[in-house]
């Protein structure tokens, strides 16, 4: 396995490897890795002959008052994982070698991010499309695999991809989670076992939202209004409860298929995001 640094380097090496008749998959991480990942890497060995993973805390992508400074690493773990899932690069690259002191050129996306996420995070996914966009450049994916827990972010790369025209096949892997329903994420270590235990009030209240559909009810209002209180009567402090569109990710007054209920709140200090199809 490669641990390349250089984004030039990287590059050479994607060309390389394509040049072997070799379809190239790429997953996209920030590190601290966890079983969610390695289904990731999985997948994209399905499809590919070499599958490179990215470890990149990424600067642009964090607010001022935001975990970047404390985001949890665990570089050696991490490169061991990827040793043993059968990936054949790790892109490792530093923030100077990612952004030059004066860049002044960013791509944003201006539909799909206004809200949710969005509207919490100002800027935000302006970080996330510029820093995919630089590594669908440095890494030339033949195949791009994401996880289907950050909905949102996927569904403004996925727009980025059509928008811009990249050469990249998305793949969306289904969210895993703990046999507890917390859906796996890097962020959960930072949860004490009282903030983990509270924190699995977004499964609930997306199991809420299931069951209501599943019903036959479709006041979106009401059942939005119900996976509040759960989520307050566990405790957490809610950023937004959502039922929009699948593909637009607009609003809807009434239930029905092709719907994701999508919930963000505070369990402690820790912001947590889930989702589910309805």
């Amino acid at each position: 396995m490669r641990v390349i640094e250089n984004p030039k380097e990287m590059q050479a090496w994607a060309v390389e490897t394509k040049r072997a008749g070799l379809r190239l998959g790429l997953v996209p991480t920030m590190g601290f890795l966890h079983e969610g990942h390695l289904s990731l890497v999985r997948l994209a060995r399905e499809r590919c002959g070499a599958v490179a993973l990215s470890l990149f805390v990424n600067p642009t992508q964090f607010g001022p008052n935001e975990d970047f400074s404390t985001y949890p690493q665990s570089i050696a773990r991490d490169l061991e994982l990827c040793r043993s899932a059968g990936v054949a690069a790790v892109f490792l690259p530093q923030a100077a070698g990612m952004y030059a002191p004066d860049a002044s050129v960013a791509v944003v996306e201006e539909r799909l991010s206004a809200g949710l996420c969005g509207a919490s995070r100002p800027g935000h996914f302006r970080g996330v499309c510029t820093v995919v966009a630089k590594l669908f450049n440095i890494a030339l994916p033949d195949v791009a695999v994401f996880g289907q827990k950050d909905y949102q972010q996927v569904a403004v790369i996925r727009r980025m991809v059509r928008d811009l025209n990249f050469p990249v096949e998305m793949v969306v892997a289904p969210i895993l989670r703990d046999p507890d329903g917390l859906a796996m994420s890097s962020r959960n270590a930072y949860l004490s076992a009282d903030e983990r235990r509270m924190g699995l009030g977004l499964s609930q209240a997306l199991a809420l939202a299931h069951d209501a559909a599943e019903a036959g009810e479709r006041d979106t209002a009401a059942v939005k209004g119900r996976m509040r209180a759960h989520l307050e009567s566990r405790g957490l402090r809610v950023d937004y409860v959502a039922i929009v569109d699948a593909d637009t990710l607009d609003p809807v007054d009434a239930l029905s298929h092709g719907q994701v209920a999508l919930v963000a709140a505070f369990s402690g200090k820790t912001r947590l995001i889930d989702n589910a199809a309805l």
